[in-house]
């Protein structure tokens, strides 16, 4: 008998949901993350914004999941006490030749069962006076959420039902074996060997590397990664009142844009922006040049702030498939049976709205395996 019914590579918010949907009825389960604490990367460093579902495809994994995780996680921070706040969210049009745009985004998260209504200008303002806008979406489905809490949930979740977290422990090799797979991991500089019958690869920003581990060209199926740093910066509690709820920009063809929000403290930050990263390691530092590129994209919706009100406040680097330019690609999620890996789980590209679905991709999950 293997050591572990399932092992799960990650323990960011995805690989903690799974964690915490399968030790259920699989309590022979292992978590294997190489940092010192659980969701130190991805997941601890985004916006923190529960997505309604509106941006993508009705045909992507990425709106089905959303939205289904959406009702999901409010049910889950209902239940459970998570701090979040249905903050609602307006998307803006800052001039007449973007009316257009707005509308066809309406009309696309409408058909992924999405709440949401059109506002004219006089509408619009009457919500956020402040905001320059000629028209926007209203989503009264958006919000807010602290991702610690709600990955101390699943972390505690999981351990209960009898899962092992095990911290600081990096994976470095997969092997094929009769009944699984052997799995060499290092700690604190030794390596040992586990076995385990199903190995979920939700290792987010290295992903692709475990993909690779278990013998996938990575390159020549799709699963390579680039890496994209987003930057935030905040500005003095005088402007956080200005502002009630999410404002976002259009969206560009590869993000949702430079948008304002407001945590569950009151504090009014921006962010974030798009900057690929050539290689790995990075750094999570600001960049303070960053103000003037920030300042004019802001004040395109938001014109009372000055460049001198922003102050670097944070960033977080997300798993990319897309390469710069391109158009967004769906999520990666896939029972790699027909490459001869039963029993093996890909989630590759597990960017935003990640957080959002993370219940539903836990489910998604359960039912390619089980």
């Amino acid at each position: 008998m293997s050591d572990f019914e399932v092992t799960i590579v990650g323990a960011g918010v995805v690989g903690l949901a799974i964690a915490a949907r399968l030790a259920e009825h699989h309590p022979r389960l292992l978590v294997l993350e190489k940092n010192e604490k659980y969701g130190m990367e991805t997941s601890s460093r985004n916006s923190e914004v529960i997505h309604a579902g509106i941006y993508h495809s009705p045909e992507s994994l990425r709106a089905r999941l959303c939205v289904e995780g959406r009702e999901m996680l409010y049910d889950v921070c209902a239940r459970h006490g998570i701090a979040h706040k249905r903050l609602t969210k307006i998307i803006v049009a800052t001039e007449e030749a973007e009316v257009a745009k707005l509308e066809t985004i309406y009309a696309n998260g409408l058909k992924n069962g999405v709440e949401l209504k059109m506002l004219d200008k006089k509408q619009t303002l009457e919500l956020e006076p402040h905001v320059r806008a000629v028209a926007s979406i209203f989503s009264p489905s958006s919000g807010i959420i602290s991702a610690h809490e709600l990955m101390d949930h699943f972390y505690s979740e999981a351990c209960a039902k009898g899962a092992t977290v095990q911290h600081r422990c990096a994976l470095s090799g997969i092997e094929k074996a009769a009944d699984g797979y052997r799995l060499t991991v290092e700690e604190a500089g030794t390596k040992s060997t586990i076995t385990s019958e199903i190995v979920i690869n939700a290792a987010g920003l290295g992903s692709d590397r475990v993909a690779a581990l278990a013998g996938m060209d990575v390159d020549k199926e799709g699963y390579r990664l680039v890496l994209a740093k987003g930057s935030y910066f905040s500005v003095p509690a005088s402007k956080a009142q200005l502002l009630h709820r999410l404002v976002y920009p259009l969206p560009t063809r590869t993000s949702l844009g430079i948008h304002a929000l407001l945590d569950l403290s009151g504090r009014l930050k921006f962010g974030p922006d798009v900057e690929y990263l050539a290689n790995r390691p990075f750094d999570y530092s600001v960049a303070e040049s960053k103000r003037t590129s920030f300042g004019q994209a802001i004040r395109r919706y938001f014109p009372g702030i000055s460049d001198e009100e922003l102050m670097p406040e944070m960033s977080g680097v997300r798993p990319k498939l897309q390469r710069e330019g391109e158009p967004v690609k769906d999520f990666l999620i896939k029972h790699e049976s027909e490459k001869g890996l039963e029993g093996f789980v890909n989630l590759i590209g597990i960017e935003s709205p990640g957080l959002t679905a993370s219940p539903a991709i836990a489910k998604y999950v359960e039912g390619l395996l089980f």
